[in-house]
């Protein structure tokens, strides 16, 4: 048996080709699964972007050390088994490659799920290696099988970056009553952003100013969870005196440097992601607060340890739903969900991304089986 994988030129992401390969034979106690429908987001782009940094290539290896396969998020069913414990035709929620099949070895069986314990992936961060089974999971439901592909694993890093903020106490942001403290949002279009801006929004002593580009402003004011949205040029409409906190999503070395040669009371500085693939760069030598790179699975630890597991995932649960609500309102939807079927169409969709030419109002689906 053979399959297809997109795979991405290591030294230059504008560079894809579709790589044919063998499938390997399953080795006792793994299983292989089809990999039926993903989202493909600007949070692809940033593992592409930070993929030597935060070994993102190395969940998927292709044996070629110039070329990778991109991490996905979506759903995937059993297709062969030689583990006991999982059956041909479950179907599982978890991390992906943009290929047509996939071999895990499960391990850690719970009725919730399993970890991978391929041994490639034992220095790994175990928060991607988890493997959910859908009839037993409080996300799941069929008819919103879509938005939890392109949403949940955003919303869960924007939840977290809100709670890791909230556990400092803003960095002191928040020390002086007399002037809220600025919440700075950079790609603000993104659904890591807004997901963030969603929770950082219900806070009180807050106000969360979403940055993108002029094309994005009126998309982001339309979305009602930003108290004010500025493009990138409108920087200069803060005053350099503000108390505020960035939380960079685009990676734009040239806006990071803005930000911190403007602001005298910039209280923290953190990196999610790498949209501006094009500008990305360092943070060296810049004045105020060491830029820092925000690690949602560390702060999932640190809460594991703090409330437990069960209470962690009913908090996340809770918010989650109340997420979805908003985004999927009939009168007002912030996403619409656009489907995509074949290899010809993922090579399409992720040129676009990388690009930065997707739309922000609609989420990409991919299924590499023609439909």
């Amino acid at each position: 048996m053979t399959q297809l994988q997109l795979q991405v030129d290591k030294a230059d992401l504008s560079r894809t080709r579709l790589h044919r390969v063998e499938d390997v034979p399953l080795a006792d106690g793994q299983v292989r699964v089809a990999v039926d429908r993903f989202a493909f987001t600007s949070n692809n782009i940033t593992y592409a972007a930070f993929g030597e940094a935060m070994h993102y290539w190395d969940f998927f290896p292709t044996g070629d050390a110039g070329w990778g396969i991109v991490p996905v998020w979506g759903f995937a069913n059993v297709v062969q088994s030689s583990h006991p414990g999982v059956a041909v035709g479950e179907r599982l929620y978890g991390y992906f490659p943009m290929a047509e099949h996939g071999v895990l070895q499960p391990a850690c069986l719970t009725p919730a799920g399993f970890s991978d314990a391929v041994p490639h992936r034992a220095n790994l961060h175990a928060v991607y290696n988890q493997y959910l089974r859908v009839a037993s999971d409080p996300f799941y439901s069929a008819e919103s099988e879509d938005l939890q592909a392109l949403l949940r694993p955003l919303f869960m890093t924007s939840w977290l970056i809100d709670d890791f903020l909230a556990d400092n106490d803003f960095f002191g942001a928040m020390a002086d009553p007399a002037k809220p403290a600025v919440m700075l949002l950079s790609s603000a279009s993104s659904k890591t952003a807004y997901g963030t801006a969603f929770m950082l929004a219900q806070r009180t002593g807050i106000e969360v100013v979403g940055l993108t580009s002029a094309t994005n402003v009126a998309f982001c004011e339309g979305l009602g969870c930003y108290h004010r949205v500025l493009a990138y040029e409108q920087l200069d409409q803060l005053g350099a005196d503000t108390p505020c906190i960035y939380v960079d999503f685009a990676g734009n070395a040239a806006l990071r440097s803005a930000v911190h040669h403007r602001f005298s009371r910039l209280a923290y500085s953190c990196a999610i992601g790498g949209t501006h693939v094009d500008q990305l760069g360092g943070a060296r030598d810049l004045p105020g607060p060491k830029a820092s790179l925000f690690f949602a699975p560390a702060q999932v630890k640190k809460r594991h340890g703090d409330w437990g597991a069960d209470q962690l995932g009913q908090r996340l649960v809770q918010a989650w739903r109340s997420f979805v609500e908003k985004v999927s309102d009939p009168a007002a939807p912030w996403l619409s969900v656009q489907a995509h079927a074949g290899t010809a169409a993922l090579a399409s969709v992720y040129a676009d991304v990388l690009g930065g030419r997707a739309d922000p109002r609609m989420g990409q689906i991919v299924s590499l089986r023609a439909r």
